[in-house]
């Protein structure tokens, strides 16, 4: 059996020339996986557009349709960062979509992969931060209202801290929020995760992985999750534009192996989404990406 990848050709929306988001990732991911073998066509699983009620587990229905029709304010399209499309609604619905997917495949073979995801600042009444509905919390709870799970972890990972998430979460004891992120950085105005670990700007690989090491197999057997939604953003690498940590890719791929090894072998299922990844050179930032479902297809198969 291989490792499940959920990917769907409406991942990329277009958007205005010299953009600084890089949109095309998600197909370049997806290409360079199976240029280098790592998927193959046949274990792809396409997800489909959530119904709006699911969106709305988490969104308030004004914000939903405001940003569905196209009709959100200006000010509200500006804090976003992301100039609002058919196209690009119809991209953040199928991500969704898609880290619901990825959820249910986790939990039928204990860790599945997106290609996109990890929109963690995006708020119930408003999106932040190239963020617009908050794919890891509206799979939390479709899950936990499909009666799937009960208690969910959500592991983020990603360089900036996933203060929506942490806020739609705080007073909820079924969903743990741990975030490890890089403390003088985005946003400037902290929520309270149920475990916030702020690291110091320019920590290398090491020193990032040893305090992971410090709080993760605790935080497992303290909390039993019936599943782990992971956050794997690459925007700690030491030549993110925006990270302010300094791991390598061989760093990355140790956290990757890290994760997945620690929770696999205490049989918590994973289902993971990329995060974060901002660089000029769109193919070493790829690449970056990539080393999640890399460090994944090695973890399942000794899985057995």
């Amino acid at each position: 059996m291989n490792l499940p990848i959920v990917y769907h050709p409406n991942y990329v929306a277009p958007l205005p020339d010299g953009h600084r988001f890089p949109m095309s990732k998600f197909s370049l991911l997806k290409e360079l996986l199976l240029k280098d073998g790592i998927i193959q066509e046949d274990n792809l699983y396409i997800p489909e557009i959530p119904p709006l009620e699911y969106i709305e587990f988490i969104h308030t229905p004004e914000y939903v349709n405001a940003y569905c029709t196209g009709t959100l304010d200006p000010k509200a399209q500006r804090r976003i960062g992301l100039p609002w499309t058919p196209e690009l609604a119809n991209r953040t619905c199928t991500a969704v979509g898609g880290t619901i997917l990825t959820a249910k495949l986790a939990l039928e073979y204990g860790l599945a992969c997106n290609t996109a995801g990890g929109t963690h600042h995006a708020f119930p009444h408003y999106g932040s931060g190239f963020c617009i509905f908050n794919d890891l919390a509206i799979a939390a709870r479709v899950l936990q209202k499909s009666n799937l799970v009960k208690n969910i972890l959500i592991v983020d990972l990603d360089v900036h801290q996933g203060d929506g998430t942490a806020s739609i979460f705080q007073n909820d004891e079924s969903v743990f929020t741990f975030s490890m992120h890089c403390e003088a950085n985005f946003p400037g105005t902290k929520q309270k995760s149920d475990l916030d670990v702020p690291l110091p700007v320019g920590l290398d690989d090491d020193g990032y992985l040893q305090t992971l090491a410090q709080y993760l197999p605790d935080l497992l057997s303290q909390f039993k999750p019936d599943l782990i939604l992971y956050d794997a953003g690459v925007d700690p690498h030491v030549h993110d534009r925006l990270g302010k940590l300094a791991l390598t890719d061989i760093g990355l791929y140790r956290r990757e192996m890290q994760v997945l090894s620690t929770c696999l072998a205490s049989g918590y299922p994973v289902a993971a989404v990329i995060g974060g990844g901002y660089a000029d050179d769109l193919e070493a930032l790829v690449y970056r990406h990539s080393i999640l479902h890399r460090a994944a297809k090695e973890v399942y198969r000794t899985m057995g």
